[in-house]
């Protein structure tokens, strides 16, 4: 009998940075999906990779005097050596930059042009250079960016556009008539209400003022934009070719689940499906937007410094310790927390209490009381009952958590036969009965129990933390770790032989393992201090020198962009003369100009004019910052007051 087949994808990450723990969480709880479907006996194929394009890269390899494509074949090396290291079974690891995949991507859009769900245009609008996303005025949240929050800057270009527009009516039909492609239920309602039903707006899918992107056979003067490249990578990994696709693609496709973060939901369910309804092919089954982790009550991020990498916290803990938080803490609909407090405490209570005592004292018990023989269950009480009830509901339980992809509550349910199994060890007292050689069949169904709850256990947790279930198996001395054998209580063999009995976790002095980290994290500031370059102190001048600045305060009465170039704004000022003052500031990239019409700020109005791409300068306001400027703002100062 044929296996059905599963196909399950990551969102393919961005090849910026090396991913923090945040990034890996979905690679990690995508993993978990695609183990426990193989244990299930699906045809299991699971993809991910690396998203590889844009203007970002072009702009970050620039700074490190390399090539873009040195740029991210470093980083997506990164990428993919943290999936292996948080042993990861994906079956395909796909980079937008390998040749098969680019040249797809040329015939999809062609294809797209051909039929004319792409045509050529103008596009004018808000451009946020982190997201690489457009935006209108009426998406903006407080005139910034809806998905990261940061600066938006106003872009001019010509563009090819796909024809969103157009398929409006049939995927807000799609989505009513499947109600669960989009989950959990929030971000349906969140895409309907807030994006689709106001009217979808054709989306910009080429950009002609940077090149490192996939360029377009007809026009040289374009490369694809980043949506068309990235979310096309589900189907060019599978083989897709609008002439033709592969076996690979006809059997898996279409996805029975995309597994992405909630930012980037509305890219996977209206541009993505939409695509698919152009190019004719079925859409996925379903996309879940899983939340975020945060470090404490902040996301991370590097300027932050607040970033946590997984390979870090593997060499800390181990990796079944990072895979247990990431998929035992996370909610399955709001978005979770990291801390060391709370990763301790996490494994200390689960990890090496609950299940590592549990496994431990077990097997030393078998060892101790019958040679390390198990025995077989002879003298049944009804006290079992309860205990082989727990576990025998565990299976369902948690299958139906997994398929709601609820999997903190699916690791409970597991958890839960090895808290009952340590219950079970309080109510017996296997160390009492053991005083009693009338009792000594007793004590062996005691310990036969005890031993197939955590061969139960084991079996379910090899797609959470497979390496400690491996482990599990070889203290049991029992390699019987098939699903079906879950199907009824006592599959162990009796007379099986106990391996050696070894702490799974050793429990950690959270103390003195925070105060470790909290040195480690200052002698690491320290060092980036030593880093960066000292601060140099301009020449002292005399009083009389700095008197002949004319610093004086003028209120902002009109500010604009200045054509070609992006990091100018032309501002007029009124500095309490009369007449207005033009001055142009390379502050464009962190002020738009109705955040600065109105305000008072601070004018050296006696610098000698200079001519900034057409704009005759008057003078240069006061701001400071390197990363993140600052315009100094004297709104309690009158127009025209001298600073003194």
């Amino acid at each position: 009998m044929s296996k059905k087949p599963y196909y399950i994808t990551t969102a393919i990450a961005y090849t910026s940075r090396k991913p923090h723990i945040g990034n890996s969480y979905e690679i990690v709880l995508t993993d978990a999906i695609a183990r426990f479907k193989r244990m299930q006996g699906y045809d299991v194929f699971f993809q991910t990779g690396t998203d590889e394009h844009g203007q970002k890269i072009e702009e970050y390899a620039k700074d490190a005097g390399i090539s873009p494509k040195e740029y991210v074949d470093k980083v997506a090396g990164e990428i993919k050596d943290i999936c292996d290291r948080l042993n990861t079974t994906y079956d395909k690891f796909i980079r937008t930059t390998d040749d098969y995949h680019e040249k797809c991507v040329q015939k999809i859009f062609k294809k797209l042009y051909d039929q004319d769900d792409i045509y050529k245009s103008v596009y004018e609008g808000w451009y946020c250079v982190p997201c690489e996303s457009f935006f209108t005025d009426s998406q903006l949240v407080d005139g910034k960016c809806p998905d990261c929050g940061r600066e938006v800057r106003r872009e001019k270009e010509e563009t090819y556009f796909l024809r969103l527009s157009k398929y409006q009516k049939q995927l807000e039909e799609y989505i009513e008539a499947n109600p669960d492609f989009i989950y959990p239920e929030s971000r349906k309602k969140e895409m309907l209400n807030n994006f689709i039903k106001p009217g979808l707006q054709d989306l910009c899918v080429s950009r002609s003022t940077f090149k490192w992107g996939v360029p377009v056979t007809f026009d040289d003067k374009h490369v694809i934009y980043v949506w068309i490249d990235a979310l096309s990578n589900y189907i060019t990994g599978l083989g897709y070719d609008p002439d033709g696709s592969s076996e690979l693609y006809s059997k898996y496709w279409p996805a029975d689940v995309h597994i992405i973060g909630k930012d980037i939901v509305r890219f996977h369910t209206i541009y993505w499906p939409i695509m698919l309804m152009a190019l004719g092919e079925p859409l996925p089954k379903q996309v879940y937007g899983h939340p975020w982790l945060m470090v404490g009550a902040d996301k991370m991020s590097k300027s932050r410094g607040n970033v946590i990498y997984a390979d870090d916290l593997a060499d800390r803990f181990g990796v079944d310790a990072v895979r247990y938080y990431l998929l035992a803490e996370m909610p399955h609909a709001s978005d979770g927390t990291l801390t060391y407090e709370k990763f301790i405490e996490r494994y200390n209570a689960d990890l090496a209490n609950t299940l590592g005592n549990l496994v431990n004292r077990c097997v030393a018990m078998v060892k101790k009381y019958f040679d390390g023989v198990l025995p077989a269950p002879t003298a049944p009480e009804a006290l079992d009952d309860e205990l082989k009830a727990v576990a025998l509901e565990s299976i369902g339980k948690c299958a139906a958590k997994m398929d709601k992809f609820c999997i903190a509550d699916a690791v409970s349910e597991v958890m839960a036969v090895a808290n009952r199994a340590n219950k079970y060890i309080d109510e017996t007292m296997p160390w009492a009965l053991a005083k009693d050689e009338s009792k000594k069949e007793r004590l062996g169904t005691v310990m036969y129990n005890l031993i197939e709850s955590i061969r139960f256990i084991a079996v379910q947790l090899k797609p959470f933390i497979p390496e400690t279930a491996e482990k599990i198996f070889a203290q049991i001395g029992c390699d019987i770790d098939s699903y079906e054998s879950l199907s009824a209580f006592g599959a162990t063999p009796a007379g099986t032989v106990m391996g050696e009995a070894a702490p799974l976790f050793g429990r950690i002095d959270a103390e003195k393992m925070l105060a470790e980290i909290e040195a480690e994290n200052a002698a690491k500031a320290a060092k980036e201090e030593e880093k960066k370059p000292a601060f140099e102190e301009m020449p002292q001048i005399p009083i009389d020198d700095f008197a002949k600045v004319d610093l004086r305060v003028a209120k902002v009465v009109d500010c604009k962009p200045v054509k070609k170039a992006k990091k100018l704004l032309e501002l007029t000022l009124d500095d309490g003369t009369g007449t207005p003052r033009t001055v142009a500031s390379g502050i464009a990239l962190y002020y738009k100009p109705e955040e600065l019409i109105g305000h008072n700020v601070i004018v050296v109005a006696n610098l000698k004019p200079a001519t900034l791409c057409g704009v005759e300068s008057r003078g240069m306001i006061l701001a400071g910052g390197e990363d993140d400027v600052k315009v100094v703002f004297v709104d309690y100062l009158e127009p025209g007051t001298k600073i003194r």
